[in-house]
């Protein structure tokens, strides 16, 4: 268990024998003055009732005692426990399916629209105090655009900007795969180089995978398992129908045969299996509003969160401390009623000033 005082240089207690002993002169001498008004008092006859203050001129020594023991604590450097409690905060990276078949039409206007403007009503329920986002494209390949951040005017801004269509083009080859285990090994890369920039952060992690399923490639069980291990759930979004519709093909050339259309479907299985998997939930753009889905992946991942944190910092005392004997300094010299004594007061202080000014 941490001591709620602890003292970085404990060597200089050993002067608090110093006033210690003062204190036992000062009480020695108060001691022989209340003796001195109590004879008085007794053995003498005045005409008016005389008053002796309880210590009188022994009120500034005190003062002075107190304030050297307090110069010596401060000198020991004491720093005393303060517990702080703080929200852990939740981390999300929205990894959005950008491959060919997010372009079917199937809903409207299409699956990649359909998914981006699910992200912007997700990002509009935020508080962004104690959340963060961040946000990676993949097809064959994953491709982060925006690191996890607090500012919600650069998940906006890339959102506006993102355009009609997925970003990989239709004639590349890589652009017709959608490997969801390479988005979901980034998304880790992203977690671990953010601790690697800013330090562990004790919050909820959590991924949120868009996609239609057509996961022809990629084993995620993989990327499932290192998910599982850094504490991250896996939460998916289908977007399409099982109807489905037909994946836009390039303009055949003048002496090729044309290529057949493929037909896309939502692969419904597929998805439920990776959010199992994951430790998350499975949703379905069309089956609930959209500000449902997103209140109700928000709501879970700072259910399973832990709510709070408590953070053991020390506090330093050691400007308290000389404040406070500044302070018993200043009181007791106004105690003192002897002109001799206070000559004596503005010297030392004069003293003090100079060496200071050196």
């Amino acid at each position: 268990m941490v001591p709620p005082l602890q003292f970085d240089h404990p060597l200089y207690l050993w002067l608090l024998l110093l006033p210690a002993g003062l204190g036992l002169l000062w009480v020695w001498q108060l001691i022989r003055r209340r003796k001195d008004v109590h004879r008085a008092m007794h053995e003498r006859t005045t005409p008016v009732l005389e008053r002796h203050a309880f210590a009188g001129g022994l009120s500034f020594w005190l003062c002075l005692v107190l304030a050297t023991a307090a110069v010596v604590l401060a000198l020991s450097r004491p720093q005393v426990l303060a517990s702080v409690t703080q929200n852990t905060g939740t981390d999300f990276i929205i990894l959005q399916d950008g491959s060919t078949s997010m372009r079917v039409s199937d809903v409207a206007p299409n699956r990649w629209q359909r998914s981006v403007s699910w992200i912007r009503v997700f990002a509009e329920l935020l508080s962004w105090q104690d959340e963060r986002v961040a946000l990676a494209l993949f097809a064959h390949r994953a491709a982060p655009q925006i690191r996890l951040t607090r500012d919600p005017n650069a998940l906006f801004f890339f959102l506006d900007h993102l355009g009609e269509e997925p970003p990989f083009r239709l004639e590349d080859d890589t652009s017709w795969d959608t490997n969801i285990e390479e988005g979901i090994y980034w998304g880790v890369q992203m977690f671990d180089l953010d601790a690697e920039l800013y330090g562990e952060r004790l919050s909820s992690k959590a991924f949120i995978v868009i996609s239609d399923g057509q996961a022809w490639s990629g084993i995620v069980d993989t990327a499932l398992q290192l998910a599982r291990e850094r504490g991250i759930l896996v939460y998916v979004v289908g977007v399409g129908t099982t109807a489905g519709g037909f994946i836009p093909q390039l303009p055949a050339r003048r002496y090729d045969r044309p290529e057949d259309p493929i037909h896309s479907v939502l692969d419904r299985p597929s998805l439920r299996a990776i959010a199992e998997a994951g430790g998350g939930t499975y949703y379905e753009l069309g089956v609930d509003a959209d500000q449902t889905v997103a209140l109700q992946i928000l709501t879970d991942v700072q259910r399973r969160a832990q709510s709070t944190r408590r953070e053991e910092t020390f506090a330093e005392l050691y400007w308290y401390l000389l404040a406070t004997a500044a302070g018993l300094v200043g009181f007791g010299t106004l105690l003192l009623k002897e002109r001799t004594q206070l000559w004596w007061q503005f010297a030392a202080a004069g003293v003090l000033v100079a060496l200071l000014m050196s």
